[in-house]
């Protein structure tokens, strides 16, 4: 049985059970050729033209044209093909066309891809022209008035496909209408099939594509709509099906899925009302707000579809929002799915004008009209848990201090490194190499934990920490001065392993020592043994650029080197690592072999390297049904000294996709570590059979 909570119909929807006995009749029972004329041919014809006409009933298309196709990208193509070659004959035959080819700023992004391409393979030079939208996603119409006597074709949508904000197409109408332009009005309806009651033949709208796999039916089938004297030109021509207009033998198991869902539709007896939507929406939000303090939604749900829920959190980022949902496995997206897997700001929410914070943290929640009461209060319950997991992790708010951590936290961004030295006994870190952009998220860490900050040192002067300093307040120890790097001037003097003088500063039952390099200083972490640190003890450096030689005689085999850049995501070396290049190419495992692999080896132990908040909130078993750890990249050095330290059982690491695991084994096996493995594919792939507690995290 599933666990999985599916919130990303805007991306795409299940298939309807009927949408689905339709296609397997079509493909089974009524396989013919709709062009054929004997008795199987049109059987399935009867297909093609029951799911024509219910089309065009519930579009109110009228006298215009409906085309099968196969989907909304195919329908933009066409639209915009036949607006172009249409604009061209009328221009060489001497007719003023306009000059603008105007789209919304918040359009899909298959609308200014495609009317970029066939201007210019068409040679009409046109000027692409983007229309603003206000800060709730509505079209300026305004805007639109000023351009729309040089406008050649105008594009805009029913409903958008990030923030579900729904167009004002009557008033989009009256701008065209009271300007006299003759442009052509192309409206993407993908998102408003179902959702929206459309009248197609009683607008100006020339073109409307549709997609039947946003509302229950299967991906590769769509719509058209063409307005009755609107210019058509032909995308595909070839054996003249879909009466000329598309040829390709069709999609019958596609087009008799699609009928089922209209059919739906028309009867009314299967979707949810839209009273029922909005109270499925507000019941979403209200989670929402319970269990992320200060979330924002970035789309008005007055003027939204009651179906889309777009939102964002306060220092966090939509990848931290999404792996955590994921976790509970609750789908989401950041935005589009076609650009969700770019590290990029939403372009909707930059159109509309919302600050970088949220157009780059936001989250889209989709449901569809099929969705049910259970489906709704399980993902509320969801939602909780992902809140109780990140207020434990320390990224959101919490009445209540979290659990301390021991050992070295390390955090990066774009190859730079900060590090924290934590000790739970004493309530203590210390804070290495700090980088400003970590300012907020190491203060928010040493809060939550009621830690007490000992010092703030950096290897090179100056390098960022009075901003951290001046954010942490009381819980920075203010006891002693210090010089341009931090360190505290009441340091106690201990030997490095070498016999060289240094100083150091005490972390429960560990110290940070100091080490003086010119402009350049570098720390040891590690045991005194009285009053000396011999390099046998010293389990991690810290160093912004003196050489390994120049630390070679006061660090170990086993010391661990933690850069302050990290490029390539080695997260830790030493003094003996194997190159990159030279690591064996059996590191991975994939699922199948998995079980075989932890029978073999009964002392294997599993690691999980997804982030504490992805971990707590987790609700599907583990691989193989056995227990894991928990250690997240960012304590990959911490547990990496012990293992490197210990006997060498296999390690088999494990994340959502493989990527990050992948990044783990690679680091153990360059330190030494014979036996570390990657499970490929991750837990997206796993066969997992049987329900497993998680280890907890080790303090």
């Amino acid at each position: 049985m599933t666990t999985e909570i599916y919130l990303d119909s805007n991306a795409t929807s299940v298939v309807l059970p009927a949408a689905i006995s339709a296609a397997t009749d079509a493909m089974g029972q009524r396989y013919g050729n709709p062009s054929s004329t004997h008795a199987t041919g049109l059987k399935a014809k009867v297909i093609l033209d029951e799911a024509r006409a219910c089309a065009a009933r519930l579009l109110g298309v009228g006298n215009g044209r409906l085309m099968f196709n196969s989907g909304a990208t195919e329908g933009i193509q066409t639209a915009v093909l036949s607006s172009l070659v249409a604009l061209r004959e009328r221009r060489d035959a001497g007719e003023a066309i306009g000059t603008l080819l105007v789209y919304g700023a918040t359009e899909h992004k298959a609308v200014p891809e495609s009317l970029a391409h066939w201007n210019r393979l068409l040679g009409l030079n046109l000027t692409l022209h983007q229309l603003p939208v206000d800060h709730e996603g509505a079209h300026s119409l305004s805007a639109l008035r000023e351009v729309a006597p040089r406008a050649a074709m105008v594009c805009t949508m029913a409903a958008n496909n990030e923030t579900g904000v729904i167009s004002d197409l009557g008033g989009i109408e009256a701008v065209l209408a009271d300007s006299g332009s003759q442009a052509y009005w192309m409206v993407d309806c993908v998102q408003g099939l179902g959702k929206l009651k459309l009248d197609l033949s009683s607008t100006r709208i020339d073109y409307a594509p549709f997609s039947g796999h946003k509302l229950n039916a299967p991906k590769g089938i769509g719509m058209l709509y063409v307005r009755a004297g609107a210019p058509f030109t032909a995308l595909i021509q070839g054996g003249g099906q879909e009466a000329g207009q598309r040829s390709g033998t069709e999609n019958m198991a596609g087009i008799a899925a699609l009928g089922a869902v209209l059919a739906a539709l028309e009867r009314g007896d299967t979707f949810r009302t839209q009273a029922e939507l909005c109270n499925f929406r507000a019941r979403l939000a209200d989670s929402l707000r319970a269990a992320l303090p200060g979330v924002v939604f970035n789309n008005p749900f007055d003027k939204s579809l009651p179906t889309t829920l777009n939102f964002a959190v306060p220092g966090l980022s939509s990848r931290e929002l999404m792996d955590v949902f994921d976790a509970a496995e609750v789908r989401v997206s950041a935005g589009s799915a076609c650009s969700s897997s770019k590290a990029a700001p939403s372009y909707v929410l930059d159109a509309m004008g919302l600050p970088l914070w949220r157009s780059a943290g936001a989250i889209r929640m989709s449901f569809g009209p099929l969705t049910d009461e259970a489906t709704i209060a399980a993902a509320c319950a969801r939602i909780e848990r992902c809140g109780a997991a990140l207020r434990a992790s320390c990224l959101i708010p919490s009445d209540r201090t979290a659990v301390p951590h021991d050992g070295l936290l390390q955090l990066g961004v774009e190859g730079a490194c900060s590090w924290m030295a934590l000790d739970a006994a004493s309530r203590s870190c210390i804070v290495i190499d700090p980088l400003p952009e970590h300012a907020a998220r190491i203060e928010a860490y040493v809060r939550c934990q009621n830690y007490q900050v000992q010092a703030v040192v950096s290897t090179l002067p100056n390098a960022g920490r009075a901003m951290l300093v001046e954010a942490l307040g009381r819980h920075f120890n203010r006891a002693a001065d210090a010089d341009e790097y931090g360190w505290p001037s009441n340091a106690t003097p201990v030997a490095l392993g070498n016999g060289a003088a240094a100083s150091a500063i005490t972390l429960g039952e560990q110290v940070l020592a100091c080490v003086a390099g010119g402009q350049l200083r570098a720390y040891l972490l590690g045991t005194l043994e009285a009053a000396q640190l011999p390099a046998v003890s010293v389990r991690f450096a810290f160093s912004a650029g003196l050489a390994q030689q120049d630390l070679r005689d006061i660090i170990s085999e086993r010391t661990l080197l933690c850069p302050t850049r990290d490029e390539q995501n080695h997260f830790c070396t030493s003094i003996n690592a194997e190159p990159a290049a030279t690591i064996a190419a059996d590191a991975q495992l994939d699922s199948a072999a998995l079980d075989a692999f932890l029978q073999a080896h009964p002392d294997a132990c599993l690691v999980d390297v997804r982030e504490p908040y992805e971990f707590a909130a987790t609700v599907a078993p583990l691989p193989a049904g056995r227990m894991a750890l928990s250690v997240p990249l960012s304590r990959l050095a911490e547990y990496a000294s012990a293992w490197l330290r210990a006997e060498q059982a296999p390690l088999v690491f494990f994340c959502r996709s493989g990527n990050r695991s992948m990044k783990a084994a690679l680091c153990l096996r360059r330190l030494g570590h014979r036996h570390a493995y990657s499970l490929n594919g991750g837990l997206a792939l796993a066969s997992r059979q049987s329900h497993a507690q998680p280890l907890p995290m080790a303090a």
